[in-house]
């Protein structure tokens, strides 16, 4: 069993307390390993009871076999490396491997498509377009995509920021967001604390906070005003890059579209810049 994926298909229909287990779990999976139910309930703060027909709601027979289920992945799936891995060797084992990974990532991107709803979509670009300040985060992996992010949403509009952790002091960046500033938060499975901890910072600050991310259950997800979600058949972090530079190209795509005046005016500035000789 997908313990991830089952989490995800079963979430809609718990109860509040069940879905606090449900989340916990997602961040806490080595907790549930070693923890009994009444002392895990006692942590989440919901009862035993809740914890037991948690575990029934996934198809399990209780605690026991959550537990012994979430024991056995923990060996074999320390990483999503080894999840990434796993998948590149099956796609290997088929004709024409090229195919078969870019395939998958067509698969990803559709559903990803089918699944986002477009009202939040447009109500982000409307919101990356109006904002008098955009701060946008991501770490490890996810440092590249708001680094890419970063640069090209600069080509179509001013006031675009990266918090780069090595140089950055986030208080004075955050100190300079207001009720018309837009904080975007890029976090994905594994999901760093401090990406966490900043986006709350954020939306503490008054800023609107968009994530991105691969579930409706990431931490992140209870201190954004919008939540973009990725669809991909697995945890591994690398799988999901293809499907979030595609949905990152497309918001730019939109501001771009929406400004279509200051987009000229940039493109202007870029283009005179271009004349210098700075480019072959």
């Amino acid at each position: 069993m997908d313990l991830q994926q089952k989490v995800k298909e079963v979430f809609p229909g718990l109860s509040t307390g069940q879905k606090k287990v449900a989340k916990y779990l997602l961040v806490h999976s080595h907790t549930f390993a070693v923890t009994s139910a009444q002392k895990l309930g006692k942590d989440i703060g919901v009862s035993e009871t809740t914890i037991i027909r948690f575990c029934y709601s996934l198809g399990l027979s209780g605690y026991a076999e959550l537990q012994n289920l979430i024991r056995n992945q923990l060996i074999y799936e320390s990483s999503s490396l080894n999840e990434y891995h796993s998948s590149k060797l099956e796609a290997a084992s088929q004709p024409n491997f090229m195919a078969q990974v870019m395939g998958q990532d067509i698969i990803s991107i559709e559903k990803t498509m089918k699944n986002l709803s477009n009202e939040d979509f447009a109500k982000t670009v409307d919101k990356l377009a109006a904002a008098d300040n955009v701060l946008i985060s991501g770490h490890r992996l996810s440092f590249s995509a708001a680094h890419w992010l970063t640069f090209t949403l600069r080509l179509v509009r001013e006031e675009v920021h990266l918090y780069r952790p090595d140089t950055d002091d986030i208080f004075l960046l955050l100190d300079k967001m207001t009720e018309n500033s837009v904080f975007v938060a890029i976090s994905f499975h594994r999901y760093v604390k401090e990406t966490v901890k900043i986006t709350e910072m954020a939306k503490k600050a008054g800023a609107f906070v968009i994530g991105v991310t691969d579930s409706e259950l990431a931490p992140i997800a209870e201190y954004t005003d919008i939540l973009l979600p990725i669809s991909t058949p697995r945890t591994s972090t690398i799988d999901t890059a293809p499907v979030l530079f595609s949905l990152l190209n497309s918001l730019v795509a939109g501001v771009s579209i929406k400004d279509e005046q200051g987009f000229k005016e940039r493109k202007a500035i870029y283009d005179a810049f271009n004349q210098d000789d700075y480019f072959f």
